[in-house]
């Protein structure tokens, strides 16, 4: 590509998540609106908003062109990168700071979960398990936080594990009674999270400059990902941290030796802390566990540590908790891919338990197996890092119930991994899953003039790009077609540009 077109997408990049990120700020920035919750400014201190009233119309108009120019942007930018363009590490490391500080500084937009959040939190903290009390009877009570609880969710149990829990009730102990003081906590917890990552892959990085500017692109300033993880202020920033350096800190130098057992058992706990909170980082402890499958010693300090932060939480909570896991693994949501073939035959979704035992956990097995075989090879000092994108890149394709801020558990591992064309479908998939929760507020998608695009009965298209990205996943895998061609690794340059050099 010549340098002129390469200079062509790195000024589109920079402008189009420019806007996104920007656009995302003044939406919170706005107040209560169909994409930001509604709740009493506490007495001082953050989390900060004027009160401008956008309508329902510009908020979701605004929230769906800065999610397309996200991206968008974040395409340009990894189309730039591969041909040879280097933006200033500390700068895009500075930029994503600044966003990550703007927004946490703000009230949760584009979901409602950290109302949850805190009401989950309030019922520790007087006394009460989330496990077996619903935020409804906090808010028949009287309680102040019990009241602010979305009736979505009024009449569910705690989804979150143990770990989530405490996290939950430390924010609602510092919060006291003002929900906007404990979802302030709730956020700066789970920004800081979020950085810990974005500071964590810049340093790993630090010898290669592409693959340093692409970790910014995909994570640290993702638009997308600051908009569902830090605007949110989503629990899965901080389960994606801990299972990231679980992972990390389990490294063999030289390759094709054994890691310490001192660092697999730091690491089974680190990732046993982020299943702690999110049941679905699991995923990040059964990588553990294969990657030391070999040693007895320490595939048995990865359990150890696992089991040393996993099963005093549960046994504080009790059997409600344990059985929130069964119930949470055969929920599905709206965008599922599986309507797609029950909706012909006029069934909106398939029953959920035959769906899940019968159709989604064979594939899921069939998924993983094929990725964990055949994707390219990563950094070997660090082989668990492979196995862990295997099987969640296969878990977001293929499980039935997904939102976008789920992508965290991938997104954190694709950043470090080498670059390949398992980028594309990934970022699709991001891109079509944040668009459909849009503005995720007041006004649900099935109402108003924006149901004619989000309704689940008329528009497939959010499933069709899942879909889309699962058959090019598995198509990848099939023909090893990972790169466009064959070169140097990542990172090393041409023979050309060696000469030249």
């Amino acid at each position: 590509m010549r340098p002129s077109s390469t200079r062509l997408l790195g000024w589109a990049a920079a402008g189009c998540i420019s806007a996104a990120i920007l656009t995302f700020i003044v939406i919170s920035a706005a107040g209560p609106s169909a994409a930001v919750v509604t709740m009493p400014a506490p007495a001082f201190g953050p989390p900060w908003w004027f009160s401008l009233h956008f309508t329902p119309e510009t908020v979701t108009i605004a929230l769906w062109a800065a999610t397309l120019a996200g991206g968008a942007g974040t395409a340009a930018g990894l189309a730039a990168i591969a041909n040879g363009a280097r933006p200033a590490p500390k700068l895009l490391l500075g930029l994503a700071l600044a966003a990550v500080a703007a927004l946490t500084v703000l009230p949760p937009a584009g979901s409602s979960d950290t109302l949850d959040y805190a009401v989950y939190g309030r019922s520790v903290v007087i006394g009460r398990n989330p496990y077996v009390t619903t935020p409804a009877e906090l808010r028949h009570a009287g309680d102040p936080i019990g009241e602010a609880a979305p009736a979505a969710w009024r009449k569910k149990h705690s989804p979150y594990g143990p770990l989530g829990t405490a996290e939950q009730a430390a924010a609602a102990e510092l919060g006291g009674t003002s929900v906007a003081r404990i979802t302030f906590w709730l956020k700066l917890w789970n920004a800081l999270a979020f950085c810990a990552i974005a500071i964590g892959l810049d340093r790993l990085l630090r010898s290669d400059p592409a693959r340093r500017a692409r970790a910014c692109l995909l994570w640290s300033l993702n638009p997308l990902l600051l908009w569902n993880l830090v605007g949110g202020g989503h629990l899965d920033a901080l389960a994606a941290a801990f299972g990231f350096f679980g992972l990390v800190l389990v490294a063999v130098r030289p390759p094709d030796t054994e890691p310490s057992a001192r660092a697999c058992l730091a690491g089974g706990a680190l990732v046993g802390a982020a299943a702690d909170m999110k049941i679905d980082f699991v995923l990040f402890v059964l990588a553990l566990a294969w990657m030391t499958r070999l040693s007895p010693r320490n595939l048995a300090a990865v359990a150890t540590g696992a089991l040393a932060v996993l099963v005093p939480s549960y046994l504080w909570f009790g059997t409600p908790a344990v059985a929130v896991l069964v119930n949470r693994s055969t929920r599905i949501s709206r965008d599922n891919i599986y309507q797609l073939f029950s909706r012909p035959f006029g069934v909106s979704v398939p029953a959920h338990l035959v769906l899940i035992m019968l159709i989604v956990v064979p594939l899921f097995v069939a998924v993983a197996v094929l990725l964990a075989a055949r994707l390219p090879d990563g950094d070997p000092s660090r082989p668990a890092v492979r196995t862990a994108l295997a099987l969640s890149v296969a878990w977001l394709l293929v499980w039935p119930f997904q939102f976008p801020w789920y992508d965290a558990i991938a997104m954190c591992l694709l950043a470090l991994y080498p670059p390949s064309r398992l980028d594309w479908p990934v970022l699709a998939r991001q891109v079509a899953g944040t668009l459909f929760y849009m503005p995720g507020l007041a006004i649900g998608m099935d109402e108003g003039w924006p149901g004619v695009f989000t309704h689940a009965e008329h528009y497939a298209l959010v499933p069709i790009i899942r879909l889309a990205a699962l058959a090019a996943v598995v198509a990848l895998a099939i023909t090893g077609a990972w790169h466009a061609k064959a070169g140097p690794p990542a990172g090393q340059p041409s023979a050309q540009m060696a000469d030249a050099q």
